[in-house]
């Protein structure tokens, strides 16, 4: 186990849902006293012809992605009075998802979004349903079902945040 606090982790992407997540977990990490954990992964993209090319897109996207979760970390911030901890990845999200996992053990929790239109709930949470879970050992997956207000985000979260004992994981 590892010696920091329990952290519940979001996966920063532009998705509509994606904002519901961040204030779910962010009200459950500030009743609890967790870490909010945000992930943000960079697909790789495709190699341009020169070398200098391809530097200058990665450095791009790095930029990119560090101005987002900067955005959303003043979100939850504004929001919850919650210190998001951005982690930047580059290469394809659900390795880098398991890998995060193996590797931060304090992460108790992940929160995801679920879409709310036709076009499904989304990869991750379509995924849950088809496999044993997102990564090599077992952490809770919750859940946020799409277009919620803030209000009832906040009805869902704070009856949780208060059953949860600021050093216990949830059962999984």
């Amino acid at each position: 186990m590892s010696d920091k606090p329990f952290a519940c982790l979001v996966i920063a992407d532009e998705s509509e849902e994606f904002p519901d997540a961040l204030i779910y977990a962010g009200l459950l990490c500030k009743s609890t006293g967790w870490r909010l954990v945000m992930l943000r992964v960079i697909e790789p993209s495709d190699p341009a012809p020169w070398a200098s090319i391809t530097e200058e897109m990665r450095r791009q996207a790095h930029d990119a992605a560090e101005s987002l979760t900067q955005r959303f970390a003043a979100e939850v911030w504004a929001e919850c009075g919650v210190t998001a901890e951005p982690v930047l990845r580059e290469g394809d999200l659900k390795p880098e998802l398991r890998k995060l996992l193996e590797q931060d053990s304090s992460i108790q929790l992940v929160v995801l979004a679920s879409a709310a239109g036709p076009g499904g709930p989304g990869p991750l949470v379509a995924q849950l349903g088809k496999t044993a879970g997102l990564g090599p050992r077992p952490v809770p997956v919750l859940v946020v079902p799409g277009a919620l207000s803030r209000e009832e985000i906040r009805k869902l979260a704070l009856p949780l945040a208060a059953s949860l004992h600021p050093t216990e994981p949830p059962s999984a």
